[in-house]
């Protein structure tokens, strides 16, 4: 025997939890086993034994919308927000529940909506022609309890259907074929659950949870709204797009809320966006959980907030921030964005969030404002919606208040001012009439031909589902109506905000528009311009951390959300060339960053140019040293015949000065741009030169020592070094260097090269070696050349002559050595362009003391003392002194 308790727990457990899969037939048929399980579940004890008295529990007197009709479509709209319910005794029937509080007339219009489709259908010949439709409109007053008894009603009619002597004899066909509903999520989902049992399809105009669109758990769901995954997107995608990334997120704790916000903070999470707070109420919850929420809201940096809220939960929550308004919150909203009866929240001014597109349905509000006492006495909800908008009480109406006067017929529908005759931006009304008009249609296909319709056919509810999901058409008043394979409808909406009107007042207006049918990119479009928090042009800032300029990349504060961060400068060497950057990247090789470092600019190449001021002035020595020795050798020829020229070996030192102009000159290949041939010119001509220059240097001085011995008795050693000899020597010399230079130049030559090591801000153009054995063997052949020669003009200082040559070869010697000798630290440790001036310094330096220490006593005394320029005078014999 089932008892109480159990009856109880299992109406419970169903109407929250039931899953329809299990007790659906895989041929559109019905259990009965179901139909008994749901009569012994939500009848009373003594339904059995007391027939009457079950059918006064199934046929109760319900306040609603009715007509009759062939076909009757069932409607479930939320006209109230509270159920009352009363103790049960268990000695007699419980009372049925009803909808309590107060009348919400944006709902009572939607649910007219419905009622008006059904008319304006039945005065239609191209659809259901010859066919009357009836209609159920039922107050569910977001109750499950209520939208479950409801759903059971469908299903089983107005008429008794448990018969206990033979209960199983027959299968009673449903009462609607449809219905349209609920405008809850919550509810929706409860109903969905119970008449997918029966298969009686389910339209809803304004339940948007995901969740509805998996066809395993819902399959004779459909909607005309969006679900909100697309709407979670949107407003995720709109959030970034408008830079906001430190949030708040409110929401009902309803599978509406829930399931909306976290599919919003999976796609805030995938667009970078930081959640601060996450708060749910429910609005019978205790006050000090609203209390809190409100709080959390006053208390966070958070500036812009997203409200997953129900119209009804938000009421609460925007009256009580209301006493201690928050400052400059921006609210982000849903569903209830498009409600007008929060337009008088001034809190929410500036406020965002999508919406259907509003509509126009051609005559719907003529059919409102129809409406008399008479007419509003035949249905308990048009009675209260009179009763409630003219404060008075309609005559021969039962349960009306005392304490209102009666209605004298003055009352004028057309001068009221509220939502249920505000028609200017029907939206959800227009998902209601849709949905009406989809079931016609479905309808329509099952029980007509080309020619007729059959009112008498049979057919099942599952019959009805599968049309509705091949439907495809065009309402009359322009708009189109299809379902995807989940039963929903292409995602559109309109970007609502919040503005005040010149009267002060807020006003919905549409900036802008998504269609989730678009490329990714393309969704969002903009209209018009946005008016912020009170009304400001300015854009509201909502971020944890303010964003890092370019050149800056983000480093995440410890502990803290990743939308948290500071900005750190960017390292030596890397820029970040955009706003919030995760990581700074290095400029390739040949570039630098700027000062900003925000991006890469070419280094500059850094080489001895030729407009550079140090170049100048060592091309200034340059060609001065050369004119120097051309110079002297003027001097020379023109004086050659006379005896210091002649005593000086005039030969060797025309070549000596044929050489160190060359010297002098050679320098200048080092300046400018490094070629491939100037590189290889350089070092070659360089190395040369200065041979032939140090070769001439020791021929004469050999020659000194060499005229010398010969003076002493029986020596013939100048036979031996005669200026055939002479020349010989000088060739040969030059010829190793040349050798070695070319071997040089084939095995690894000089090439230019971009020095990037040595500064990182610039590239040194410089001439690269090639081999460093080759450069050193070039270098210590002439230092070994310069070594010999200055001890062999060493070992000559001492010689008895009025002009000893071989002193003034030794001090040149002297200062040639000490020069290479220092220039070769300085050449390793000099950067860039010096490097190439320590070479030009080392090699003019290295030729002006050969050219004044050999050339420029004698050009003294041949210019300035000729008296001195005799043979008597060079032939006398004087001590020479150790220096």
């Amino acid at each position: 025997m089932i008892t109480d308790a159990f009856v109880n727990a299992l109406r419970a457990f169903i109407a929250l939890h039931g899953n329809v899969r299990q007790l659906q037939s895989d041929h559109g048929t019905n259990f009965v086993g179901a139909r008994l399980l749901w009569m012994t579940v939500f009848s009373p004890a003594g339904c059995k034994a007391k027939p009457d008295s079950c059918r006064q529990w199934t046929q109760p007197q319900i306040p609603g919308l009715f007509m009759n009709g062939d076909f009757v479509i069932g409607g479930v709209f939320s006209i109230h927000y509270y159920i009352r319910l009363e103790q049960n005794t268990y000695t007699r029937l419980p009372p049925q529940p009803q909808c309590s509080g107060s009348m919400d007339f944006r709902e009572l219009r939607i649910a007219r909506a419905m009622e008006f489709a059904i008319h304006e259908i039945n005065n239609r010949t191209d659809l259901l022609p010859g066919i009357t439709l009836g209609y159920q409109i039922h107050d569910s007053c977001e109750s499950v309890a209520m939208a479950i008894k409801f759903a059971l009603q469908f299903a089983n009619g107005l008429d008794l259907v448990f018969n206990y002597t033979n209960f199983c004899s027959r299968y009673a066909a449903p009462t609607v074929p449809a219905f349209v509903g609920d405008s809850v999520t919550t509810p929706s989902i409860s109903m969905a659950r119970t008449l997918g049992l029966f298969g009686i399809p389910q339209v809803s105009h304004f339940a948007t949870c995901a969740c509805l669109s998996d066809k395993r758990e819902f399959p004779t769901f459909f909607r005309t709204i969006p679900s909100d995954a697309h709407q979670a997107v949107a407003l995720a995608r709109m959030v970034k797009y408008f830079g906001w990334t430190w949030i708040g997120a409110v929401r009902s704790d309803t599978e509406y809320g829930n399931y909306g916000m976290a599919a919003f903070l999976k796609a805030a999470q995938e667009e970078g966006i930081c959640v601060e707070y996450s708060e749910f109420y429910y609005r019978t919850q205790p006050r000090k959980k609203l209390e809190r929420v409100a709080n959390v809201i006053r208390r966070s940096s958070a500036r812009v907030i997203v409200a997953f809220v129900h119209s009804s939960d938000l009421q609460f929550l925007l009256d009580d921030l209301t006493q201690e308004p928050p400052t400059s919150l921006l609210w982000i909203g849903t569903s209830w964005i498009i409600n007008p009866e929060f337009l008088r929240f001034n809190i929410c001014a500036g406020a965002l969030g999508f919406g259907v597109p509003r509509s126009v349905i051609p005559g719907f509000r003529e059919f409102l404002l129809d409406l008399s006492p008479a007419q509003a006495l035949k249905s308990p909800l048009l009675a209260e919606f009179w009763e409630s908008s003219f404060s008075c009480s309609l005559k021969g109406r039962t349960g009306s208040s005392e304490f209102l006067r009666d209605c004298d017929g003055s009352e004028d529908i057309r001068a009221l001012q509220n939502p249920y005759t505000d028609t200017s931006q029907l939206r959800i009304s227009n998902l209601a009439y849709k949905a009406t008009y989809a079931i016609a249609h479905a309808l329509h296909s099952v029980i007509c031909n080309e020619t007729h319709c059959d009112k008498s056919i049979k057919f099942s509810p599952w019959q009805i589902r599968d049309e509705l999901k091949r439907v495809n058409f065009t309402t009359k008043n322009g708009y189109q109506v299809s379902f995807d394979s989940n039963g929903d409808p292409v995602a559109v909406y309109e970007l609502i905000n919040w503005q005040f009107q010149k009267d002060g007042t807020l006003n919905m207006v549409t900036v802008g528009d998504y269609d989730a049918s678009k490329l990714r990119g393309q969704e969002f479009r903009m209209s018009s311009a946005i008016r912020w928090v009170g009304g400001q042009t300015e854009m509201t800032v909502s971020v944890c951390s303010e964003s890092c300029p370019p050149g800056t990349r983000k480093a995440v504060q410890k502990g803290r959300p990743v939308c948290c961060y500071d900005c750190v400068p960017c390292a030596e060497g890397e820029i970040s060339n955009k706003t919030d950057s995760l990581d700074c990247v290095h400029c390739p090789n040949e570039f630098w960053p700027n000062s900003k470092q925000d991006s890469c600019l070419p280094k500059p190449v850094e080489f001895l140019s030729w407009d550079d001021t140090l170049a100048i002035i060592l091309t200034g020595f340059s060609i001065t040293g050369a004119f120097m020795a051309v110079c002297i050798a003027v001097v020379f020829y023109k004086h050659r015949a006379s005896p210091i020229v002649r005593a000086n070996n005039s030969e060797l030192s025309f070549l000596l000065l044929f050489s160190l102009t060359l010297c002098f000159l050679c320098s200048l290949t080092f300046i400018g741009r490094p070629s491939e041939w100037s590189c290889m010119l350089r070092h070659t001509a360089f190395g040369i030169t200065f041979v032939l220059c140090i070769s001439c240097v020791l021929g004469k001085t050999i020659v000194v020592l060499m005229a010398f011995r010969a003076t002493l008795p029986g020596s013939n050693v100048m036979k031996w070094f005669g200026p055939p000899q002479q020349r010989l020597s000088v060739l040969s010399f030059t010829l190793i260097q040349v050798i070695i230079c070319l071997v040089w130049l084939k095995i690894s030559p000089p090439f230019p090269f971009k020095n990037l090591k040595h500064y990182k801000e610039q590239i040194i153009l410089e001439c690269d070696l090639g081999s460093a054995i080759g450069f050193w063997a070039v270098l210590g052949y002439i230092g070994f050349l310069a070594l010999l020669c200055f001890i062999l003009a060493f070992l000559a200082r001492k010689l008895p002559d009025k002009f000893n040559e071989a002193k003034f070869i030794t001090f040149s010697m002297l200062i040639f050595c000490a020069v290479w000798i220092t220039f070769i630290p300085a050449y390793v440790s000099s950067p860039g362009k010096f490097t190439v001036a320590v070479e030009i310094f080392a090699i003019l330096a290295s030729s002006f003391g050969l050219i004044v220490c050999i050339f420029a006593p004698k050009c003294f005394i041949i210019v300035f003392r000729p008296e001195q320029n005799t043979k008597k005078h060079l032939m006398s014999k004087v001590p020479s002194k150790a220096f």
